[in-house]
């Protein structure tokens, strides 16, 4: 997208700050800012919530308990309701800051967004500060869809939620919704349009790492033990 296309916020970033700073791809303003769009979400998606309310809350490692993973389900499941949704909101908001300081440090090179979003993914699921031992991306990927793609957030969110109510299977709605994601980014692009290069393949790239960290639910799904969803805490 050339600068003279840009609209609303993007338009005004650039108007009133980066245009009079010169930011040509060869300068030094462009050059930092496509640093910042990776190296700073992947800082933010280390920030592990599960991990940071279960160590100073319970004083416990939450990858000890249930399935062992550093996510707000298994949180949910050990710890109950109000630790598994303060974890979702945590590591849901740590992807929209990072996918959106993507679409406003570079307005007209609109991969970034995809690239930030991607890197924070990269961050939640092996995070610096936890020795790379992290959570599976569900609602941190449910952040950067609902950044990059409100109407396919809307979407995918409808399509999760049925295949829970229906199947009682969390990973299984979650895995369906990750491989959803670049289809229906193709499909019905919203903010960026068409959806660049960079966007296609960071979308596939997202995909493929949820389904990879949900490898064992596939096996437990496949053998008929994976464990249903409940809003009943397992650990007193």
């Amino acid at each position: 997208m050339d600068p003279s296309e840009l609209t609303g916020l993007s338009k005004f970033i650039w108007d009133g700050l980066l245009g009079t700073l010169g930011y040509g791809e060869d300068t030094p303003v462009y050059k930092i800012c496509a640093v910042l769009c990776i190296v700073v979400p992947y800082l933010l998606g280390s920030i592990n919530f599960a991990l940071i309310v279960s160590r100073h809350k319970f004083h416990e490692d939450i990858r000890e308990h249930g399935s062992g993973n550093a996510g707000s389900t298994n949180m949910l499941r050990t710890y109950g309701l109000k630790y598994g949704l303060l974890t979702f909101a945590g590591d849901f908001l740590k992807s929209v800051i990072a996918t959106a300081m993507g679409l406003i440090l570079m307005p007209w090179r609109t991969g970034f967004a995809y690239i930030a979003g991607f890197a924070c993914l990269l961050g939640h699921a092996f995070p610096v500060f936890f020795k790379f031992r992290g959570g599976k991306c569900v609602a941190s990927l449910a952040g950067v869809v609902l950044v990059i793609n409100p109407p396919a957030w809307l979407f995918l969110l409808i399509v999760f939620a049925l295949t829970v109510a229906l199947t009682g299977y969390v990973s299984l709605g979650s895995i369906i919704g990750a491989l959803l994601i670049p289809v229906c980014n193709s499909i019905m692009p919203f903010w960026i349009t068409p959806t660049p290069p960079a966007g296609i393949l960071c979308t596939i790239l997202m995909a493929a790492l949820v389904v990879f960290l949900h490898r064992k639910n596939i096996g437990r799904l496949l053998e008929g033990k994976e464990s249903k969803f409940s809003f009943h805490k397992k650990k007193e």
